[in-house]
């Protein structure tokens, strides 16, 4: 019986919630979530016309809490005018490989960033990703 017991328990402390060691170099203090976007995707599909699309559902992670009425204060037209301009030049072929989000995330990070810095944002999640060919 107690062999059993700390078997189960050494299971849970294995199996059971991770916990970091280490701090994170950008914590993140608040998230903001955006609505859908869908874009038509720039370029050619290998080397023929057909067009192709992109659905993407992004969240923002921001570096200071968000005030208790956001959308007075978020810039949101800002946002979604600099998300749309960085995820029109992607493309197609480079969205279906893993560096190619990766990549996508860092542009769209540099970009709000750069263009609405009084919202801090220090990490962007995608909560959706579906490439239409």
């Amino acid at each position: 019986m107690l062999a059993l017991t700390l078997g189960a328990a050494g299971i849970y402390l294995w199996l059971g919630p991770q916990r970091s060691t280490s701090a994170s170099s950008t914590a993140v203090e608040s998230t903001f979530p955006l609505e859908t976007f869908v874009v038509n995707l720039s370029g050619n599909l290998n080397g023929s016309s057909q067009r192709a699309y992109l659905r993407v559902g992004i969240t923002l992670g921001l570096a200071h809490p968000l005030p208790r009425n956001p959308a007075e204060a978020t810039p949101t037209a800002a946002v979604r005018d600099t998300i749309l301009s960085v995820l029109a030049t992607a493309q197609p072929d480079e969205m279906l490989k893993a560096e190619g989000k990766r990549q996508l995330k860092d542009d769209l990070l540099r970009a709000l960033q750069e263009r609405v810095p009084q919202l801090a944002v220090e990490n962007v999640y995608f909560t959706e990703f579906l490439v239409q060919m």
